[in-house]
């Protein structure tokens, strides 16, 4: 029986566990497939409190695991292929550890950007292609740049950009915009934003020094292919909550972000809290994920020993 699991070893499920780990609660955390989540795949992160000079985004996770293990939580790895929130106690079926029964739960499994699958595109992820203006729009002043995606997301991302390139260019594979008709107007009147529509990007172009260098795209009425110069690439088409494995045993949105209740990390089922963009659809920035995943462990904390009256050793 464990007082609490943490999934997830991203900036909010690293942060919990360094509360919980201090507050001598013993968590056991279960990371997946991409331990640290997002920010490993983030070449310099510029925007994270206390390290001037920026860090690398893997060191600042490893650094966040660390801090962790040196309180005392516990890491293991494993898949949860099921889990049974019933309880409590809540049972997670994981594969290569079995079952682990829990007093609580705090779910940090992230969201995933969104990507194209066309050549040139991942192996420059931090080279040049982004997913995130906020975090590297500050690494492409004065340079030509591309936004990929009709939606609001793509426009706001376009306007945050057009702060620091020269030009900024949309590229949509429709004619017509799926974005609100106040961010489209809000796109159109800045005058360093201009247009590809009914265009479909095929390939992202590279030097020799892995330096994005264009945008191969096609015309979807003519079928003729340009190669659109530019020096950053931003994918802006959404991203997707890490949640199937809940199979709706958690009230989440139509896009499957966990719902939270305002001001907590507490979802529909009591003991159970989520945490980092698996819940924020909106910010999604480390800073952001690492503050509710604070919230998250002290939420669990005060749950867990609320429930000491409980005789757990029966359960």
């Amino acid at each position: 029986m464990r007082r609490v699991v943490i999934l997830g070893t991203g900036p909010a499920g690293l942060t919990a566990a360094i509360y919980l780990a201090r507050a001598d609660m013993k968590p056991l955390i279960i990371e997946g497939s991409q331990p640290g989540g997002q920010l490993t795949m983030t070449r310099e992160v510029d925007n994270y409190p206390g390290f001037v000079g920026g860090v690398m985004g893997p060191e600042l996770m490893e650094n966040m695991r660390k801090q962790a293990e040196r309180f005392g939580a516990e890491f293991k790895t494993g898949w949860v292929n099921s889990l049974d929130l019933s309880g409590p106690p809540y049972r997670l079926r994981v594969e290569g550890l079995g079952d682990i029964l829990t007093q609580s739960l705090i779910i940090s499994t992230g969201a995933s950007a969104k990507f194209l699958n066309i050549p040139g595109e991942k192996e420059n992820i931090g080279r040049g292609v982004s997913t995130c203006a906020t975090c590297d729009g500050f690494f492409f002043k004065d340079k030509k740049i591309v936004v990929i995606g009709g939606g609001d997301t793509a426009m706001e991302e376009a306007h945050f950009l057009a702060k620091f390139g020269s030009e900024v260019r949309i590229v949509h594979r429709r004619n017509e915009l799926r974005a609100s008709k106040i961010m489209q107007n809000r796109a159109q009147q800045n005058k360093k934003i201009t247009w590809s529509l009914n265009k479909t990007p095929i390939e992202i172009m590279a030097n020799n020094k892995n330096e994005v260098t264009g945008l191969k795209i096609k015309d979807n009425g003519t079928g003729e292919e340009e190669i659109i110069e530019t020096d950053g690439i931003f994918i802006a088409i959404g991203h997707l909550p890490s949640t199937g494995f809940l199979k709706g045993q958690l009230n989440t949105d139509e896009t499957g972000y966990i719902i939270v209740k305002p001001g907590s990390t507490q979802t529909s089922v009591p003991g159970v809290f989520a945490c980092g963009d698996v819940q924020d659809s909106k910010y999604r920035q480390a800073i952001t994920a690492a503050g509710t995943g604070c919230m998250a462990a002290l939420d669990a904390e005060r749950y867990v020993e609320g429930s000491a009256v409980h005789d757990w050793s029966k359960a």
